[in-house]
């Protein structure tokens, strides 16, 4: 019986999240090099992913957080996070020389930028997740969420491990700072468009 939920806790995980590793390979990309950065994007994928389960358990007792009306419109942070992206990637396009305590300070995305995209990418999740929580039981549900919590991890190092394949970690390093904003900008996109926000 545990075993048959923790099998389905697994599927539904990774159907659910499969979009992540992309995500996850192009921000261990782009802090390649900088100390602590992996351990930022981690601590990021973390946040972002408990702030689903937790929208997610509360709407499956029927305390939901956030309207259904409001989903579409999380497509608004990686938005803006992309076009954050894109204007450093312009701005810094002619700056190729970095000192250490720059690369310390400033090397790659920070935790909450992170936790932002994983969260507003997640809105779809917790429209599969609540149903599946709410005929679990607490028991069934608290082994949903440990179930997906240890799968964090996992897809962490399967992105990590995909940004530092030498010909990924190449193409990457080459057009990474091109393809995270253009990444989180069409995930917005779509986000707001399927949602219907704006009356698309």
């Amino acid at each position: 019986m545990n075993l048959g939920i923790i099998g389905q806790a697994a599927g539904l995980f990774a159907v659910t999240n499969i979009d992540d590793i992309l995500i996850l390979a192009l921000f261990f990309s782009q802090g390649a090099g900088h100390r602590g950065s992996a351990r930022r994007v981690v601590l990021g994928q973390y946040l972002g992913f408990t702030g689903i389960l937790a929208v997610a358990v509360a709407a499956a007792f029927g305390a939901t957080f956030l309207p259904d009306s409001v989903m579409p419109y999380l497509g608004l942070l990686p938005l803006a996070l992309g076009l954050k992206a894109a204007w450093q990637a312009w701005k810094n396009h002619q700056d190729t020389e970095r000192d250490e305590e720059g690369q310390a300070k400033e090397g790659g995305p920070s935790p909450l930028e992170v936790a932002a995209v994983t969260f507003a990418n997640g809105g779809d999740n917790i429209g599969v997740y609540v149903p599946v929580f709410a005929t679990a039981g607490m028991g069934g549900m608290s082994l949903h969420a440990a179930v997906f919590l240890v799968l964090v991890a996992v897809w962490c190092l399967a992105g990590r491990f995909f940004a530092t394949r030498p010909v990924i970690a190449r193409a990457l390093s080459r057009w990474g700072h091109i393809l995270l904003p253009v990444v989180l900008i069409g995930i917005g996109l779509l986000i707001l468009i399927e949602g219907g926000a704006f009356g698309l």
